[in-house]
């Protein structure tokens, strides 16, 4: 038998009208806006956001109970944001569960062995927040991570970002246009060797700038242009 409400107020309340009510609010938001408002708190901070944190961050639009009760509980949101348990937020821990994986495989892992073990392991985007890409990370670690690869890691974090600015996936002329008043990007030109200058080379770059784009909970038109707010 349930508890008499304390309140006469709250006794009155019908149970299918207040089941609308928190219908209604939840749709407010939708699962992936909580997922990259999330995300933006991560990003601003450089950590993982406790419950607290996040209800005092001006920056941030929505409650923490919207977002339990979207999920179930804040460490189910932030496991479907790709963030880790607090536990995990530092810089050497980060770095000590890559070398914790190394050790299990056998070798350097690598970003696929990281979606492998989602949940378990800190996602690929908390890693390029906190070194600059997942190469750094490694390298930091102590594996011998080829140049080329964190060439390209480089390059497709300055085309997530560039996509962000002006709307879309950059085309080549976007990036030209960017690089003069950038001198620290890489020149179109370094992107296109990448991919051995083959047919196809651009629209290969621009695919794995969509697939990091997605990563951070951005959605992506069939055009290349970005869909809502970040």
């Amino acid at each position: 038998m349930a508890p008499k409400p304390r309140y006469e107020a709250i006794s009155r309340i019908d149970p299918g009208e207040l089941a609308s009510f928190r219908t209604s609010m939840r749709k407010r938001y939708s699962d992936e806006q909580i997922l990259a408002e999330l995300r933006a708190h991560a990003l601003r901070t450089g950590r993982s956001p406790t419950m607290k944190e996040f209800a005092a961050d001006p920056d941030a639009s929505v409650h923490p109970q919207t977002v339990i009760e979207h999920f179930g509980t804040w460490n189910a949101a932030k496991r479907a944001a790709g963030l880790v348990p607090r536990r995990f937020a530092t810089r050497e821990e980060l770095l000590a569960l890559l070398r914790a994986l190394g050790d299990e495989l056998g070798r350097t892992p690598t970003t696929r062995d990281l979606d492998d073990r989602r949940g378990g392991m800190p996602s690929k985007s908390l890693y390029w927040h906190t070194f600059g890409s997942l190469a750094a990370a490694l390298r930091e670690a102590g594996y011998d991570v080829a140049a080329g690869q964190e060439r390209l890691e480089r390059a497709v974090g300055q085309g997530a970002a560039l996509a962000q600015e002006i709307g879309r996936l950059p085309k080549f002329a976007d990036w030209s246009t960017a690089r003069h008043e950038r001198p620290n990007m890489l020149t179109e030109w370094q992107v296109y060797r990448m991919f051995d200058s083959r047919r196809g080379a651009w629209a290969t770059f621009q695919f794995l700038i969509r697939q990091r784009l997605i990563e951070e909970g951005r959605a992506v038109a069939s055009d290349g242009s970005l869909l809502g707010s970040p």
